[in-house]
Order: structure tokens, then sequence, then C-alpha cells
């Protein structure tokens, strides 16, 4: 069945026992530790959703759930007490059969960040350009310039979705394209300054790490290396740009990296993106392509790196707001200081809009991988319990990362909706048009409007809050919309 994502190991009747299990594995909380208005965070650095605390008998019940894994004992504690999960016991949780019991862990964490909200946002993706001067073998959205479908937006076709965009009450416009051989610097800029003339209340997340390095080539800065990237940023920056999404990234390995991927950037300097955006105030997301020729502890390593440059990114913050910092082991096997949120005694508190003296990773999103048409069409989809339990370890190994998105676009919706229940605290949005994946056979016209995102979580045991792109509340009547608070 390749290139069609396995998930009939969930089928309807088990989706629907699952949805509705009367013992949660996190349903002995607290009373009283819920704050259900969605009041903007404090300037204490509260979350505007005060988390759930976990009891000791929420422990208790999973290790007596028949087909409890022994194996995982020490992970069980490690989360009780907040204790940060090394690479070995990431294994563990990848390799036991008791998926059950790895997903109720991966729901405290999210319920100790989160409560019982679930988010949403109201966004419009542009694709501006199919042209790309790579041939990734996993990808089947590149056309060179004269192949059969190739397109390129004009900066008026821009305008054109941007205003449609504000005018549907979107809040965000999602932007990525290839790396076009021919599209001078200056398209880009100008793409960001006719968006904010035409919109400007629409927050632009737009490029990943690959066009960064890209813009830097073609912009003669490339040679000037961190310095270059900083300043294609920070031109970008002053033309409109607010944040940055997570693509790009698929897994940080050598070795995938040149069988896959190749020609395309390293891990390193992905992260070297990323950590300049976060020197110049700007937040981003990340991802990870998992299941194609990658292994379990390839994406152990890829979250390592990720969560050991949050680390260094948050330290700041995490002193400033008394988040206590733990003793952990880099990838490399020297100590380094470690910020967990997801423990016990820190109260659900987390970087917020304005509170940081930097940007930050704001959520990780785990992307399965589709094959269809690309040149590892043979392989197959990971399954759904492979989907399940990939997102369910993101929550576990990325501690101090504050959100993780269940992709619904990838993941499909029922899929999502089970992922909420995993570690998955975010549905993503509304889309309309997306062309880079498409699930099935969809087309790019792959619209969720809000009453089917909002009735998805509701359905999946959560409470729905629409987000803008930095987390905070969003108040809307129709297509108005203001932050809330």
């Amino acid at each position: 069945m390749s290139g069609q994502q396995d998930q009939t190991v969930v089928d309807h009747h088990k989706h629907e026992q699952f949805m509705s299990q009367p013992e949660s594995p996190t349903s002995d909380v607290h009373p009283g530790h819920r704050r259900t208005s969605g009041a903007p965070p404090s300037e204490d650095g509260q979350p505007h959703v005060r988390p759930e605390q976990i009891g000791p008998a929420v422990f208790e019940r999973i290790r007596q759930r028949p087909g409890y894994d022994t194996a995982l004992d020490d992970i069980v504690d490690a989360v009780a007490s907040g204790r940060r999960l090394n690479v070995a016991q990431g294994e563990t949780v990848f390799a036991t059969p008791d998926i059950w019991s790895v997903i109720s862990l991966g729901d405290v964490y999210r319920r100790r960040l989160h409560g019982d909200i679930a988010y949403y946002n109201v966004n419009r993706h542009l694709n501006y350009s199919n042209v790309c001067a790579l041939s990734c073998k996993f990808c089947a959205f590149h056309r060179k310039k004269d192949d059969d479908g190739a397109y390129q937006y004009s900066i008026d076709e821009i305008r054109e979705e941007a205003v449609k965009a504000a005018a549907s009450g979107a809040t965000e416009i999602h932007i990525v394209g290839g790396l076009h051989p021919w599209l001078p610097f200056s398209y880009y800029t100008e793409m960001m300054t006719a968006i904010k003339e035409s919109a400007p209340a629409l927050h632009i997340k737009a490029f990943t790490a690959v066009e960064i390095v890209h813009l830097a080539r073609i912009s003669k800065r490339g040679r000037d290396k961190q310095d270059g990237i900083k300043a294609v940023l920070q031109d970008l920056k002053d033309a409109g740009l607010d944040s940055l999404p997570g693509g790009g990234a698929e897994v940080f390995d050598d070795r995938v990296h040149d069988e896959a991927f190749k020609g395309k950037i390293r891990g390193e300097q992905w992260l070297d993106v990323h950590r300049a955006a976060h020197e110049l105030g700007i937040n981003t997301n990340a991802t990870m392509l998992y299941g194609h020729i990658e292994t379990r502890r390839d994406r152990l390593h890829h979250m390592q790196l990720l969560r050991e440059q949050q680390d260094r990114t948050l330290r700041e913050w995490a002193v400033k707001f008394g988040v206590g910092l733990q003793k952990a082991v880099n990838h490399d096997g020297e100590e380094h200081e470690a910020v967990v949120l997801t423990g016990p005694d820190t109260n659900g508190r987390q970087p917020q809009a304005g509170d940081t003296p930097n940007g930050y990773h704001q959520t990780i999103i785990p992307l399965p991988f589709f094959p269809d048409k690309s040149d590892l069409e043979h392989l197959p989809s990971p399954s759904g319990l492979e989907n399940l339990r990939t997102l369910a370890v993101s929550r576990l190994m990325l501690d101090n990362i504050p959100h993780v998105k269940a992709f619904w676009i990838m993941q499909t919706l029922a899929m999502a909706q089970l992922q909420l229940k995993a570690g998955a605290d975010d549905i993503d949005g509304t889309v309309v048009w997306y062309d880079i994946t498409k699930v099935g056979g969809t087309g790019t016209s792959q619209e969720c409007s809000v009453s089917d995102l909002t009735r998805a979580i509701r359905e999946a045991g959560f409470r729905p809050v629409e987000r803008d792109t930095l987390y905070r509340p969003v108040a809307r009547q129709g297509s108005a919309w203001s932050i809330a608070g």
C-alpha cells in the first residue's frame, strides 16, 4: 500500500472506545488547578490556562493496567518527578509494545502544560512557487522551470491572497516554496511589504531554514556564513516577516541527508538559521520528517539536538522566572544545564510572547513521510500506531518546547484527535491551500472549517481555544478578531 497512510490500525470502533474511555490516564487531578478563562498570560509568566496537577494515582493506574511493560518503570518515575529522559529511555519508549502507557505518559506532560485546552488557528497557506533548484528524493512538490505544473506567484497575486486571507478572518499567512533559481532577493522582501501593506494585521510566518540559506546565496551573502544569515533575516524582518515555520529540518543525520536530501542544508545549518532567528527576537517552529529511511535512533538524535539548542535559548528566561535547571548530558556526552518545562514543580510555566529576551522554538511538529510520486515511492508510509507513538515520544523527549502540533493535513483529522490524547495540544488551522503533501490523493485545496476543528477537539475531550501564531488566545466576532484580554 505504497503511498497510502495505514490508518486502519485504529478502526472506527477502537477510535470511539479510546475517545470515551472513562478512566483517562490523567483523570485523577487535584481540583481547583484549572483556570477556564481565555485571559492572556499574566506579568509573572503564568500561562493563560492553569495546568492540571497530576496526582500519584495516575502513575499507579498506568502501572496496574493490563499489559503494562515493567521496562517502563524508571520512565514512569522520571515523568512523575519531572526528570529529563535520556536517549536510552527514549529508545525504550519507542521499543515497548505497551503503547498505551507511552501515550498516557505523553498525555501527562501535555496536561501539566496546557490542562484541557487544545489550540487551533484561522490561517491560510501560500506556496509561492514549486520551481526548485533541488531534486530531493522524498519530494513530489518540486518542478523545474519548464515542467508541466510549474508555477510562480507574482507580487500582485500574493497581495490578492493576503487580502482574501484577511477578509476571511485569518490571523496568519504561512508561506513556503521551492528554491527558485532565478527570483531575486527583492522578490521576497517585496512579498513581505506587499502583505503588510494590504493586510497589516496578518502575522507572516514564512520561509524554511533551507529557503533562508538560499536567500543568503542569491543576495551574495552566502560566504558571510552566520552574519549573512542574520543580515537576510533582518532584512526580511524589517520588510514584515514575523516568524519562521519549522520545515526543512527533515532528520538531523548525515547518512539520511546524503541519501534522501542530498544538496539540501544539513542539520547544523538548519539549527544555525533558527539560532540566528532567535537572536533577532524571531520565534520559530521545528519539524521532524519520519518514516522513510531513518531509524528511531536517528529521530531521538534529532530531538536531542533540538532540545539542547532550546536549553541554551531559554536559559536566561528560566533563571528570570525561577524555572529550575537540571543537570543533563548532551549528545557529545558532556554535562550541561537543561530547562525542563514539563515537571510537576513548574506549574505549567512556559515562555510567552514578550517575556523572553529572544525568540525560541514554540512548537515541535512531527511529520509522517508520504512517498507518493517521489523517488522513494517504494517505501511504505508509517502506520497509525507509529504516528501515535512518535508524537508521544516527541512530547516526552522535547520537554522544553511548549507545544506539540498534530498537523491534521499530514496526520488526517481523525489521527489528530487521537494524538491530542498522546501529547499534542494543537491541531493547526483552517489551511485552505496546501501543495506540499496530499494525503490519500487529496488535492491542493485542503480546507477545514472552524466548526470542523472545534468539533474534532471537543470529541477528543478537550476545550478548543483559537490562538494566534504566538499562542495568544483570540477573541472573535465573525471575521473581526483581536487578542483576548
